[in-house]
């Protein structure tokens, strides 16, 4: 290992197939090929960052080009080879970004030095990392020499090594050619007992539950895992231990501990605690957003505690949290759970559309505590997460759970709103009957600016009496659902239900109409009138079509 290096990413990284955690299957498959000498002509290893495609490039260059044999491959004293291959300045094996060099000539150039055989190890190797980003061109001229590599007099001949985390942008002629490696993410047990170990060589104080931290942060990167303890290290007063509570200050993490808190108060009915205690993680930095998605991982462990309990190698929840979720989830109705994780979805969903996002959380908290209140026996939860209401106090837009939302109502008009002037005995002879009569009725009444969205931004879903659905688009101005709804209160003396839909509706007034001149055009200019004109008029240009009556 490099003692050299101050990072510990870089200092503890593997050197040989031993030293990789999480990844036995694909070391023992690797070694073994090499053993017998059925090595393929390219690797492929995929996977997420910091689990170790690069590393094992450099050991499979290391495995076959050692002076060494396999089985005393090259660990503490290093050989020639493995020391340059360790240090990306061999001559014959060559590393190669391509996020920086993805055109067809670069790939050209490689193929160029591969006319040459090499010339201190027994392969040439080439070893390209990110090879997603190469160009179409460039994984062309690649497919002939993946194929048919070419062999060299010392014996050996040309192997190429990929490294990707989108693997799905590599084309399948090239991926056909590969041996393909999936690399996983390290188990939380695995990767915990790894930098415990790198801890205690570094001589760190720093509690379990605060490497566990460091785990569930990392996400089942090993590289990421090793960054985050490279900082808790400098971080840290050697003299003293490093608890949970530092760790998270130090990274920045949203302590679970007060939003497990947040839950016992909802469950309580305390309306001023639970807001309080959101204010507060807000305060902190945590967007809305991320705290509705760690709203959701709760409600699992609420629901699930029983396995949860059972599963000891996940370091989501510390022991603490473990028992206080338990404490709180002996009397919760199952139901309840279900019906708050339809309105977390339903919340983050809703968080699209509207302006102030920490405002629809905090209503979302409320309409919580409101659900909470019900007695369990009004909530009816079938197989099918059905969920009926019997009291009148609920919202009136709450629908089955189980069925998918796909519109946001936005209604601006109260229940009992009366226009001022307005005659309720008086009849009303203004008809709307379709988007072309709201349009022609804005530029009546010189409304332009309405007239202007209504034709260039608005996508028509549905269109009925009394209710208008058009689909979500980013170019509406922030209020023009509440003037649209506003005036045609005013013109019709009726209230308009205007709906943003996630559904694409029709082409906006404007596109139609420019698509139906195009047509127009073109249809014109196939006739042969026009192509008549053409032959006496050969620089004549057709702009415009003009329908007139006879």
């Amino acid at each position: 290992m490099d003692v050299k290096s101050k990072v510990l990413a870089l200092k503890y990284r593997p050197v040989v197939f031993e030293d990789v955690i999480g990844q036995k299957i694909i070391s023992d498959t690797i070694y073994n090929s090499i053993k017998i000498e059925k090595t393929p002509n390219a690797y492929l290893f995929t996977g997420i960052r910091g689990v170790g495609k690069t590393t094992f490039a450099r050991i499979v260059a290391k495995a076959l080009n050692c002076k060494n044999n396999l089985e005393d491959l090259c660990k503490e004293k290093l050989c020639e080879n493995c020391l340059s291959i360790s240090n990306s300045n061999h001559i014959d094996v060559i590393e190669i970004d391509a996020a920086s060099k993805t055109s067809v000539d670069d790939v050209r150039e490689l193929l160029e030095l591969s006319r040459y055989g090499p010339t201190n190890a027994k392969y040439k190797i080439f070893i390209i990392d990110e090879v997603h980003m190469l160009s179409k061109q460039a994984f062309n001229a690649l497919l002939k020499t993946l194929e048919e590599p070419p062999q060299y007099e010392t014996g050996g001949g040309l192997k190429f090594i990929f490294a990707t985390t989108e693997i799905k942008k590599i084309p399948i002629t090239i991926l056909s050619r590969c041996q393909r490696f999936d690399l996983s993410r390290v188990k939380s047990d695995e990767l915990f007992l790894h930098i415990k170990q790198i801890c205690e060589h570094e001589n760190g104080n720093i509690s379990d539950d605060a490497l566990k931290l460091i785990i569930k942060i990392s996400e089942g990167s090993v590289r990421d895992a090793l960054s985050l303890l490279d900082r808790a290290l400098l971080s840290n007063d050697k003299d003293k231990q490093l608890t949970i509570s530092d760790a998270q200050k130090i990274f920045g993490y949203f302590d679970k501990y007060h939003l497990i808190e947040l839950f016992d108060y909802i469950f309580k009915g305390d309306q001023n605690k639970t807001l309080e205690i959101y204010r507060k993680i807000y305060d902190q930095g945590v967007e809305p957003r991320v705290f509705l998605n760690d709203f959701l991982e709760i409600l699992y462990y609420f629901k699930n505690i029983s396995y949860y309990e059972k599963n000891t190698k996940n370091f989501d929840l510390n022991t603490e949290e473990i028992e206080m979720v338990k404490k709180i989830s002996t009397n919760l109705d199952g139901g309840v759970l279900l019906l708050f994780w339809q309105f977390t979805i339903k919340t983050l969903e809703e968080l699209n559309i509207v302006a102030d996002q920490n405002i629809s959380v905090e209503m979302f908290l409320v309409r919580l505590l409101h659900i909470k209140s019900i007695k369990s026996n009004n909530i009816n939860v079938d197989q099918n997460t059905k969920v009926s209401f019997e009291k009148k106090n609920l919202l009136s837009d709450i629908k089955q759970s189980s069925e998918p939302i796909s519109q946001i109502k936005n209604i601006t008009q109260e229940k009992n709103f009366k226009n001022p002037g307005f005659d309720e005995n008086s009849k009303n002879n203004i008809k709307i009957k379709n988007l072309n009569d709201l349009i022609e009725l804005c530029n009546t009444k010189k409304e332009i600016k309405l007239k202007y969205e209504l034709e260039n931004n608005v996508n028509l879903v549905s269109f009925e009496n009394g209710r208008i659905e058009i689909s979500i688009n980013e170019k509406l101005e922030k209020d023009f659902i509440k003037i649209l709804s506003a005036k045609l209160l005013e013109w019709t003396n009726k209230r308009w239900m205007i709906s943003l839909s996630v559904k694409s509706g029709e082409k906006t007034k404007k596109e139609s109409n420019t698509e139906l001149k195009k047509k127009s055009l073109d249809n014109i200019k196939n006739s042969q009138i026009y192509k008549k004109i053409l032959k006496t008029f050969s620089d004549a240009e057709l702009v415009e079509v003009e329908n007139k009556d006879e």
